[in-house]
Order: structure tokens, then C-alpha cells, then sequence
């Protein structure tokens, strides 16, 4: 956490939940990650080209603010590959058992006082908390 403020995670939350508030405002669609990667290749073909520009948004925004604040975003280093694929795909694999990722259901589902995802939510911060507990303290696999 050594490039955390307060004032860049909230730019940051600001600006998803706007995003979040447009895409169903203007489109009327829910904006979970996983979901909206899963139909990019799954949909129908008139359903994929507000996904694919809203997948293409993420990636081109990340980038704009990589060139305007070279520096901001300095990724970790030092993890072993096999161990990030294994946990990208158990996020995956989760985010389809749990009918969406955290951002669907933590940002959008909660906003809509969906019972069902508040129960993910609070399972997805379990889950990482312990994840968490167990990779830096029991494994030590991480400082």
C-alpha cells in the first residue's frame, strides 16, 4: 500500500460509480466486469459492441492515465507466475459461481439492495481476508 491516498481511492470510486450510474442510465445495462467480458464473446452480435468499446474504455483509460502520471500505477513485482495463474483463474472460476464479480455485485448489486449481492459481496471480503492471512502469515509467500 505504498501508493495509497485517500484522495485517489476516492477519485477512483467516484469515477466507477458514475461510470456504473451512466452504462444503466443510457444503455440499462448492470456493469459487472466479468459479466460484460463473459458476453464480449458470448453474445449475440448486436449485444457486443458496447461491451467490447466498454472493455476497450478500461484498457485505453489505464493507459491514459499511465502516460499523464507515469509513475501512479508502479506494478509489484517478484510473484511467482504460477501462483498468479492459478489465483486468476480461481477469481474466474468464482465470479462465474457467484453469477458476477465483485465489481458487479460490490458497486452495482449493493447500490440495488440486492440481497443476493451483499451475500457475495461479504463472501468475496471473507474470502480475501483469509487469502490474504494465509499467503503472507501461514505460507509466507509474501511480504
Amino acid at each position: 500500500m505504498e501508493n495509497f491516498t485517500p484522495y485517489s481511492a476516492l477519485a477512483g470510486g467516484a469515477l466507477i460509480g458514475i461510470s456504473c450510474a451512466l452504462l444503466l442510465f443510457f444503455n440499462g445495462r448492470i456493469a459487472g466486469i466479468s459479466g460484460i467480458m463473459n458476453g464480449a464473446f458470448s453474445a449475440p452480435k448486436n449485444d457486443r459492441a458496447w461491451r467490447l468499446l466498454f472493455l476497450a474504455g478500461l484498457v485505453v483509460g489505464g493507459l491514459f492515465l499511465q502516460g499523464l502520471l507515469p509513475g501512479f500505477n508502479t506494478p509489484r513485482q517478484g510473484y511467482p507466475l504460477a501462483l498468479l495463474g492459478i489465483g486468476g483463474f480461481l477469481v474466474g472460476f468464482g465470479a462465474r459461481l457467484a453469477n458476477g464479480c465483485v465489481s458487479g455485485h460490490g458497486v452495482c448489486g449493493i447500490a440495488r439492495l440486492s440481497i443476493r449481492s451483499i451475500a457475495a459481496t461479504l463472501t468475496f471480503i471473507a474470502t480475501g481476508m483469509i487469502t490474504v492471512y494465509v499467503i503472507r502469515h501461514l505460507l509466507e509467500l509474501a511480504a
